[in-house]
C-alpha cells in the first residue's frame, strides 16, 4: 500500500516562502515494501552527509549544521517512519525541523544545498492529478469511486446518493432495457433519467465543494449525454469511458480510468504547447531563461513548464530578476529554473514540472506570459 502527503498549495506556499542560511532538500526513490528500505535509508544517509559537507564547506555555523545533521540521522534511524513508505520522499530540513512528504510518482535521488528550498522535483507530484473519482453510472446501480496512485478503485460513502435510477425517483422498477436499446430513449424515459441524473448531482455537491480533483464519468452513451447535461461539478473530465459500469469488474474500472487520467496529461500538455507556439510570435511567451526570471520577478508568467531532470545553477536578484550563472551545484547557488518556479508560485501562476519530451523547446523552460515583457 501507498502512503502518500501530496503537499496542498499551502504547503507548497509555505516552502516557496521559506528562507534560511542552511536550508537542504533531498529526493529519493523509495519503496513501499517495508521489508525492503534499507538501501532507502542509505541513500539518504549518503545525501545527508553530501549535504552537511557542502554546508561544512561553505563555512555554516557549525552548531546549526550540527543541528541539521541530527535530524536528518534521526529521520534515517527511525523504524516506524520507514514502514510506511510510497514510491518517492521529498525532504525539506533546516536547522529547526525537517518536513517529509511521500510521493507517487518516481524522483532521481538529489540533494540541493542553499538558502531557499528546491521544489522543481515536488511540484511533479502536483502538476498532474495522480488521482480522481469515478462515478460509475448506470440505471441500476450508482457508485463513487477513489483511485490513486497505484491503488485499485475503493467505493466512496456519499451521503443521500442514489442506489438506482427507481431508487432516486421512488419507483420499484426502471424496466429492464438491453444494450443495443440504450441510445433510443424516449423522451418520457429521457425526462426520467434526467430527473435521476440531477438526483446524483445534487448528492455528490456537497461531498465534490471546494475540491479541484478530476471526476471521470464511467456510463454508456446515452446515460452520459444526460449526466453531463445537468452536472455541477466544474471538474468533471471532458471525455470517459462509455460503457456500462454494471459489466465491468473493478479491474476493469481501474484500468480504464487510468487512461482516462494519462489522456488528461496529455492533453494538458498539448494545449500548452499550443498556447505557448500561439502567444511567442507576439512577445507573450519565452523559453529564455534570463526573461522568463524576469517575468517570474515582475508576475508576469500566467504557466511555466519547467523540466524536472536538468538544473542550471546560479543565483537570480530578488528585485531585478536578472540572472548570474554559475559553474557548478553549491550552498552559494541554487536552481535558477526552480527560483523561476518558485516565483511564479508566489505571484498566483501555474507551474507543471515535466519531462523533457513534454516542453515545446530544446529548453529547461518554457513560460506563457500575462503581458509581453
Amino acid at each position: 500500500m501507498l502512503h502518500v502527503d501530496i503537499p496542498t498549495q499551502a504547503d507548497l506556499h509555505q516552502l516557496a516562502t521559506e528562507r534560511h542560511a542552511a536550508a537542504v532538500s533531498i529526493f529519493l526513490p523509495t519503496t513501499p515494501v517495508a521489508g525492503e528500505v534499507s538501501g532507502d535509508r542509505t541513500t539518504l544517509k549518503n545525501l545527508a552527509s553530501e549535504a552537511i559537507a557542502q554546508l561544512e564547506a561553505a563555512g555554516h555555523d557549525k552548531r546549526e549544521v550540527g543541528a541539521l545533521a541530527d535530524h536528518l540521522h534521526d529521520l534515517v534511524e527511525d523504524d516506524e517512519f520507514w514502514r510506511f513508505q510510497a514510491h518517492s520522499l521529498a525532504l525539506f530540513a533546516t536547522p529547526d525541523r525537517v518536513r517529509s512528504f511521500r510521493v507517487p510518482n518516481a524522483l532521481t535521488a538529489m540533494v540541493e544545498v542553499s538558502d531557499r528550498f528546491h521544489l522543481k522535483p515536488l511540484l511533479r507530484a502536483v502538476s498532474f492529478p495522480n488521482s480522481a473519482y469515478v462515478l460509475a453510472l448506470a440505471e441500476g446501480t450508482v457508485r463513487l469511486l477513489a483511485i490513486s496512485a497505484d491503488q485499485p478503485v475503493a467505493d466512496v460513502h456519499v451521503p443521500d446518493l442514489p442506489k438506482s435510477a427507481a431508487d432516486a425517483l421512488g419507483v420499484s422498477s426502471m424496466g429492464v432495457r438491453t444494450e443495443s436499446r440504450r441510445s433510443d430513449t424516449s423522451g418520457g424515459q429521457r425526462a426520467q433519467l434526467a430527473q435521476f441524473c440531477r438526483s446524483v448531482d445534487r448528492a455528490l455537491r456537497p461531498f465534490l465543494s471546494g475540491k479541484h480533483v478530476p471526476l471521470l464519468l464511467v456510463a454508456d452513451t446515452a446515460l452520459g449525454a444526460i449526466y453531463r447535461s445537468v452536472n455541477s461539478y466544474p471538474h468533471l473530465a471532458p471525455f470517459g469511458l462509455d460503457h456500462t459500469p454494471e459489466t465491468m469488474t473493478d479491474t476493469d474500472l481501474s484500468a480504464g480510468v487510468r487512461g482516462l487520467l494519462d489522456r488528461l496529461h496529455a492533453e494538458d500538455i498539448a494545449a500548452i504547447g499550443a498556447d505557448f507556439a500561439d502567444r511567442k510570435g507576439n512577445g507573450r511567451a519565452t523559453a529564455d531563461i534570463a526573461m522568463a526570471a524576469r517575468a517570474a520577478t515582475a508576475g508576469a508568467i500566467q504557466t511555466l513548464l519547467v523540466d524536472i531532470d536538468r538544473n542550471v545553477p546560479g543565483t537570480v536578484e530578488d528585485e531585478s530578476g536578472a540572472v548570474h550563472f554559475g559553474e557548478a551545484d553549491s550552498a552559494a547557488t541554487y536552481g535558477i529554473v526552480d527560483e523561476v518556479a518558485r516565483r511564479t508560485l508566489l505571484t498566483g501562476g501555474r507551474v507543471l514540472a515535466v519531462r523533457a519530451a513534454d516542453l515545446p523547446t530544446d529548453a529547461p523552460l518554457a513560460a506563457i506570459l500575462r503581458w509581453a515583457i
